[in-house]
């Protein structure tokens, strides 16, 4: 299904009232549940945090028709509960078949395979993206230090200890054992590509440039599916829940009717995190 995007009213002029059938949304509760929806703008959180509310009270007016929730709402344990009931008995989720679960494993098979693991130390010399004449100082200061680390790999510490901007400077540079995921994203996808001992360049991050020893190397290796089958099965599962949810949400949105926002895609997916 294709997004429909949430009205822009030019002119800055104040966005549409949010109405779930006959029941408002109010913009203090959208600021209020704003917390919850973490995001890349206010804006992004705003709309996210108001899609929120929108899936509450399309559920919370479906269980008070079927006689799940009093109508006065009650508190919001009691709210959760209706919902859980009222999804229990209407969400249809099929179950994956053993033939879905490996045919799923086979064509993700990295997904469920013993991360790479690298024993690392850095020394980050800290430059901000926005400021290119220190940009340039840090990496001209990287070559000259690793040109030193070449001849005398023992200084590492020592280099760690008066250069580095990241508190690993304490332990002489060392991050221990990572895998993919533990560091900043640009950095972390250079180091699955680096083989053990010192890299000869600068790596850049966001934070600057780091200096890069990799002191073990330990490769990931695809696991069999018997070991990882629950695991393939849960990831399946909890696809039709998040297909299921959207479907049944889209067609209540229809049939209650949601005035001043539209669902879109991921709607409900704030319900299953």
């Amino acid at each position: 299904m294709e997004k429909i995007a949430v009205e822009q009213l030019p002119g800055g002029a104040s966005p549409p009232p949010i109405r779930v059938g006959d029941a408002s949304i109010e913009e203090a509760e959208i600021a209020l549940e704003m917390q919850y929806h973490p995001a890349d703008s206010a804006g992004t959180a705003q709309l996210k945090a108001a899609r929120a509310l929108v899936v509450r009270e399309l559920l919370r007016q479906r269980a008070e028709a079927l006689g799940l929730a009093d109508g006065d709402g009650g508190g919001l344990d009691e709210a959760d509960a209706a919902i859980a009931m009222l999804l229990e008995q209407e969400l249809e989720v099929p179950e994956p078949s053993d033939e879905d679960c490996r045919r799923f494993f086979e064509m993700h098979a990295e997904r469920f395979s013993e991360p790479t693991r690298l024993k690392v130390r850095h020394v980050l010399l800290a430059a901000p993206p926005d400021a290119p004449e220190a940009r340039d100082a840090g990496y001209r200061l990287g070559e000259t230090l690793i040109e030193e680390l070449k001849d005398v790999p023992e200084r590492f510490t020592e280099f760690a200890q008066r250069h580095s901007a990241c508190p690993s400077k304490e332990q002489g540079g060392e991050l221990g054992w990572l895998v993919p995921g533990q560091t900043v994203a640009e950095l972390d996808r250079a180091l699955q590509h680096l083989p053990v001992g010192l890299h000869d360049r600068p790596l850049a991050s966001r934070y600057g440039w780091h200096l890069v020893a990799i002191d073990e190397r330990h490769e990931g290796r695809r696991l069999p599916f018997d070991r990882v089958v629950d695991r393939v099965r849960h990831s399946l599962r909890e696809q039709a829940t998040r297909r299921a949810l959207r479907h049944y949400l889209l067609a209540l949105e229809a049939e209650i009717g949601v005035e001043g926002i539209a669902l879109d895609d991921d709607a409900g997916s704030s319900l299953m995190q």
